[in-house]
């Protein structure tokens, strides 16, 4: 059974407890998400203090991330990693990311609604990967003879 405390719910991460969402950085990041042979996926939430779309899709994040406790949900503070934002091209907040099995497979800036954010999710969950990486190893392959 997951330990809580007030305001907080642990389930068992990767080797270690993490609340509903974990904070994403450069040094975890290797940790948190899976690459090409990793079987999971994670959603990303690129955020800021300041931003008032950010705090308003804050709570809609978390309920996903209680709603779906199988699933890796990370928040990635833009002011603290402006290296990390930089990698994944953010220019707008908040803006949600999708890693799964190493591949980036959605990234969209804007907060969701609840129930957008929901129909996302089942959407991920059905993609189907080995045709994923088969289109992102043509491109490859198409943009290496360009």
């Amino acid at each position: 059974m997951a330990a809580t405390w007030p305001g907080r719910h642990l389930r068992k991460g990767r080797n270690h407890e993490m609340s509903n969402t974990v904070e994403l950085t450069k040094e975890n990041f290797d940790d948190i998400v899976p690459g090409p042979e990793g079987k999971d996926f994670v959603f990303i939430d690129f955020w800021a203090g300041w931003c008032g779309p950010c705090r308003q899709f804050a709570p809609v994040y978390e309920k996903a991330a209680e709603r779906h406790s199988d699933l890796v949900f990370a928040k990635v503070d833009t002011e603290a990693q402006q290296e990390l934002a930089a990698a994944f091209g953010i220019q707008s907040i908040p803006t949600l990311a999708i890693v799964r099995e190493g591949v980036l497979v959605f990234s969209q800036p804007g907060a969701l609604p609840e129930a957008v954010f929901e129909d996302l999710i089942g959407q991920a969950r059905g993609l189907d990967m080995a045709e994923v990486k088969r289109k992102v190893a043509e491109e490859q392959a198409a943009g290496g003879q360009a």
